[in-house]
């Protein structure tokens, strides 16, 4: 066999190296194509292992995107929470800004931080969420009940954008001279002017009397009574529930009067006092347990 590749290749010498190249390529090509495929190959497996990485990683994110809006949300609570906390104290506008962001600083160096530490900063942060949260709550308890006792008591004016014209106690009596005992305050006033209940009650006498004129009274509880005379018309009914702030009758010069204006009385378990030891008390932290 050998004698006869020998002699074929000693008679065509041409021919012999043309089969010998065209063998060569033929094993060359197909060496070249497996590795390509196995380039191939490798290249889709690193695919497949970045594209399950990313998804372990996104999955990473919307887990912390959940936390993040729980945190969110919890957030919005305690502001909001905030701000009927401000209110009900009657805080000065501006005194808390819930929306402006806290001033925070620090010197370098910054280091990348671990999962595990992320997770347990928001852990912490949803603890102390909640136990802000628990105490606002309490808070905001306390402050309604004062809220409503403060209600009860005469803590306001019964007319608006007024002026006090004639104090309690002992005065110079308009019709007659000599010394009298005023048992209220004057509130400027025009005819018609609404007259306000001074805190919330029921109405417990609505009618006229002697000196006084058109008068309303109101019965607030806890021993408090407020009296509104000299009025051009009356408004509420006997047993009629009032709000703190809410029209109770119209303001005029009835009964025993030199013009219009609001005669206002505070009864204090029975006994008539000074109604300008009350009008003061705008706050229910001001109002002594």
């Amino acid at each position: 066999m050998r004698q006869m590749v020998a002699q074929f290749g000693a008679n065509r010498p041409g021919l012999a190296v043309a089969l010998l190249l065209g063998v060569g390529m033929v094993v060359g090509v197909g060496g070249g194509l497996a590795m390509t495929a196995g380039l191939r190959a490798q290249v889709s497996n690193q695919q497949a292992q970045m594209e399950s990485t990313r998804r372990d990683a996104q999955r990473e994110i919307n887990a912390l995107a959940a936390r993040l809006g729980e945190l969110q949300a919890e957030a919005n609570r305690l502001n909001a929470l905030g701000v009927r906390l401000t209110r009900i104290g009657q805080l000065q506008d501006g005194e808390f800004n819930f929306d402006k962001p806290v001033g925070v600083g620090g010197a370098g160096p910054v280091q990348d931080m671990p999962k595990a530490e992320l997770d347990a900063g928001l852990s912490k942060l949803k603890r102390q969420f909640a136990a802000s949260g628990e105490q606002l709550s309490v808070l905001e308890s306390l402050l309604f009940n004062r809220q409503l006792d403060m209600n009860s008591v005469p803590s306001r004016e019964p007319i608006a954008n007024s002026y006090i014209t004639s104090g309690f106690g002992g005065r110079a009596d308009p019709f007659n001279g000599g010394r009298a005992n005023h048992k209220g305050i004057d509130f400027e006033a025009d005819v018609g002017d609404p007259v306000l209940a001074v805190a919330d009650g029921v109405v417990s006498y609505s009618g006229v009397r002697s000196g006084y004129g058109n008068v309303v009274e109101v019965d607030h509880g806890n021993g408090y009574v407020t009296r509104y005379a000299h009025n051009s018309r009356l408004t509420r009914t006997v047993g009629q529930l009032v709000r703190a702030g809410q029209e109770i009758a119209k303001a005029g010069s009835t009964g025993r009067s030199t013009g219009a204006h609001v005669h206002f009385e505070v009864w204090e378990n029975g006994r008539v006092v000074d109604p300008r030891n009350f009008l003061a008390q705008e706050s229910p932290l001001k109002l002594k347990g």
